[in-house]
This record gives structure tokens, C-alpha cells and sequence, in this order.
């Protein structure tokens, strides 16, 4: 469910109508409702109130990279979750938009001793570490600062997550994790390490899941693990079980599982686990929460169909180029007329193409649509190819709206280039 709704054959956030933002702040801009993240924040909580995790409840880490907007992080931290950071970056958003450090889990292959000193020092709940060698660092750091890491290994379980490839997180041959089968020496050595507090395992197997049959498995295989761990003489005292929880984006497609089912299956697999559950929920959270306003440029006819070509592009939303994903495309003031469509940006390539042979709302030039669905990782993933500033992101509320990152003036693009020294001389 989302709060962007028609009023009077206007599309509207809330109880802002889109033609008011576009007029103001321009196109392409992200628009977020605060509602929508609200209400699904909600839904989660109560998606896991039957879940064992000891006295102090489960720790819904939000997962920073799905939409690290500051003003989106401070409505989450006024919700009560904490988050999941990968790099010093997002931990220093995380810290900067309110949230408390004890929430904060820090997950990622490729952590520095920076960004490890980084966490240190402001005390966080967790060190999701992947690999020994970085538990090696991890101790080298931690002991040069007197300091203890709390830290879990995250365990690859080998658990194909039958998602798209590039977001699938948890086979054999991803990036990610500690082999399931050296787990157990992995654990022994870290054990060994000074400035290292073991204390949990985590797990993640993908993103955009849309079948809870590998998630089961993944957590069972960690059920085992803590169990063998304890065994060896570990104290194994939480358990992340990472996020990926799809949202529906095609409605042809599968609807998603919802929450409540998923916390079904976690409070029967984890039952009897006596550990504190962490979940890395991303665009469960904000996916439906967002939605990229775009204005038609023209529509160009086609041998077949016809191009409508809109003023955002590849670089304001990566999915549809780098995924091939489906988001739904509405007209702002629908006429209940439809047309078949390739939907285009400006961008000189051939992959900066949303849609092809797509049944859409009737549109002319100077019109205005949306890319619904697109509160994750759209505006973090915005890049400024062809010269194109980043796009400006708005935050609703009710019938309030503010500008929450304003639109990057070009000549601030090119600022931030310099010359070398030859060249000035010969230009002076």
C-alpha cells in the first residue's frame, strides 16, 4: 500500500498534489511520502510480534543503502529503527539523521581500518565481518585503540535466492560471506584474536525475494550453526537474518510475501534459538514509499510504437538499465485513455530505455508521469552522466512538503573540476 492516490484525476502524495512539487521544484525530482514509510514501518513491527528475540526485542536495522536520504533516516529513527550501514559514509548519515549507535550494524566485504576506527569509536551494535582477514584487521584496530569489536561472521549458506543475479547475495560463488563449510575455523580463529567480542552469525541471501523457500532454508542452515558454535564453547548471542524481502513492482507478476507470512516462518525456524534476531529491511520500508516525477519532453512516432521521451533518465533511475526492472509508469492527470509505448530518457544510450511495447496512460509533451515504486534505490544510485545534475529529492507529510536535497547546479558540477597548472598558464 502506498498514500499516492487520485484526487479530483489528479495525482497526489498524500494530500499534496504532484503539480505543485513539479511547478516548484522542477523534473525529474523523487517524491516521498512520510505516511507510507510510517504505516510500513508498522506493518514490519508487527510482522515479527510473535517472534522470540529476549527481552529487548528485535533490531530492525534499516538498510541505509536502500535510501540514505537524512530526512527519510530521522522519520525512521523517530520510528524506533536502527540501521545497516556499509561503509563510514552511511554510518556517518546514520549517525548524522539520529540514529543511535547501539542500533547501528555494520555489514560489507570491504571495510577499511578508517571506516572500522569510524565504528569504534562511536560504539556500535555489531561488525558483520566477511572474511578472516578482515577479522585480522578488525583486531589490529580494536586493540590499538583498547577497544573490544563486537562482531559476527556472516556465513555464506549456499542458498541460491532465486532473485536477479545482481542482487543475489548468498550462492556459492557471490562475493559475500564466510563459506558455510569454514565457518567453524573461522569462528575458532576469531575467538583466538584479541579486541574481538564474538557474539552472533548473520545471513544474507539477496534482494527483491519474492519466495520465502530459500530465506527458510538460509535461516535453518544458521539454526544449525549456532547450535554447533555453542557446542564448540561460543557464546552465540544474536542472530541477523539480513533483509531482501521483495515489494511488488509488476502487477502481472507474483505478489511478493507479505510480512506478516515471513514473520510466520522466522518465529517457527528461529523458535527456541535464545538469541537476539536482527533484520536488515530495506525496500520492504521504502520502496512504495517513493515515486520519480517526470515530465513528458515530446513523443517521437516509432515504425511501430511511439517513443515518449521524459525528462528523467538512466542516471536518475539505474534499475531498468541495470536490472531490467518493471516499474509502473501513470500519467499525473489520467484520461482513462491508453496507448502502447517505449518510454525513454533524454541520455545518449540505448539502455536509458524504462519501458518497451508497455500498455500506459495516454500522454503528450509537457505532461507529467511517474515512476512509482521507486523510494529504494533510485535517487541513492543517481549519477551525473551526460552532465546531468543529481536529482533533487522532496519529502510529504500531510499537506506539507519540503525540499529534503535540492537540485545540483550544473556549474557546481563543473566547479568541482580543476585544472592543471600547464593548462591555466595557457589559457591565461
Amino acid at each position: 500500500m502506498d498514500h499516492f492516490t487520485l484526487k479530483h484525476g489528479v495525482l497526489h502524495a498524500e494530500d499534496v498534489a504532484l503539480p505543485a512539487i513539479a511547478e516548484a521544484v522542477g523534473t525529474p525530482v523523487y517524491v516521498y511520502s512520510t505516511a507510507t514509510i510510517e504505516r510500513h514501518v508498522a506493518v514490519f513491527k508487527a510482522a515479527l510480534a510473535n517472534v522470540e528475540s529476549g527481552p529487548h526485542g528485535p533490531l530492525i536495522a534499516f538498510a541505509v543503502k536502500a535510501n540514505p536520504n537524512r530526512a527519510v533516516l530521522a522519520t525512521l529513527a523517530g520510528a524506533g529503527l536502527g540501521a545497516d550501514v556499509v561503509s563510514g559514509g552511511e554510518l556517518l548519515r546514520a549517525l548524522a539523521a539520529g540514529i543511535d549507535a547501539g542500533k547501528i550494524v555494520f555489514s560489507g566485504v570491504g571495510k577499511t581500518a578508517t571506516e572500522m576506527r569510524l565504528a569504534l569509536e562511536n560504539g556500535i551494535f555489531q561488525f558483520n565481518i566477511e572474511s578472516e582477514p578482515e577479522a585480522e584487521m578488525l583486531s589490529e584496530v580494536a586493540v590499538a585503540m583498547g577497544l573490544r569489536a563486537p562482531v559476527a561472521f556472516r556465513v555464506n549458506p549456499n542458498v541460491v535466492a532465486g532473485t536477479h543475479a545482481k542482487i543475489s547475495t548468498g550462492g556459492s560463488e557471490d562475493k559475500f560471506g564466510v563459506a558455510y563449510d569454514r565457518a567453524m575455523a573461522a569462528y575458532a580463529r576469531a575467538a583466538a584474536l584479541p579486541g574481538l567480542a564474538v557474539q552472533g552469525v548473520a545471513v544474507h541471501i539477496g534482494s527483491q525475494l519474492t519466495d520465502l523457500g530459500p530465506s527458510r532454508a538460509a535461516f535453518e542452515r544458521v539454526g544449525t550453526l549456532i547450535a554447533d558454535l555453542r557446542a564448540a564453547g561460543h557464546r552465540i548471542t544474536t542472530a541477523d537474518l539480513g533483509g531482501g524481502l521483495g515489494v511488488p513492482y509488476d502487477p502481472t507478476k507474483p505478489i511478493p510475501p507479505l510480512p506478516d507470512a515471513y514473520g510466520a516462518m522466522v518465529a517457527e525456524v528461529t523458535a527456541g534459538w535464545n538469541v537476539r534476531l536482527v533484520f536488515e529491511p530495506g525496500r520492504v520500508i521504502v520502496g512504495n514509499a517513493g515515486v520519480l516525477l517526470s515530465q513528458v519532453i515530446r513523443v517521437k512516432p516509432g515504425v511501430t510504437d511511439p517513443f515518449v521521451i521524459v525528462d528523467a533518465a538512466m542516471n536518475d533511475l539505474m534499475r531498468p538499465s541495470l536490472y531490467d526492472a518493471w516499474h509502473d509508469i501513470r500519467s499525473v492527470t489520467p484520461n482513462g485513455d491508453k496507448m502502447t509505448a517505449n518510454i525513454v530518457g533524454p541520455i545518449c544510450e540505448s539502455g536509458d530505455t524504462f519501458a518497451k511495447k508497455r500498455q500506459m496512460d495516454v500522454v503528450k509533451a509537457d505532461d507529467l508521469v511517474t515512476f512509482m515504486t521507486a523510494g529504494a534505490y533510485g535517487a541513492t544510485m543517481a549519477n551525473t552522466y551526460n552532465s546531468r545534475a543529481l536529482t533533487p529529492e522532496v519529502l510529504v507529510s500531510g499537506n506539507k512538503w519540503a525540499i529534503v536535497r535540492g537540485r545540483q547546479p550544473i556549474e557546481a558540477l563543473i566547479a568541482g573540476d580543476t585544472l592543471p597548472p600547464w593548462i591555466e598558464e595557457e589559457q591565461a
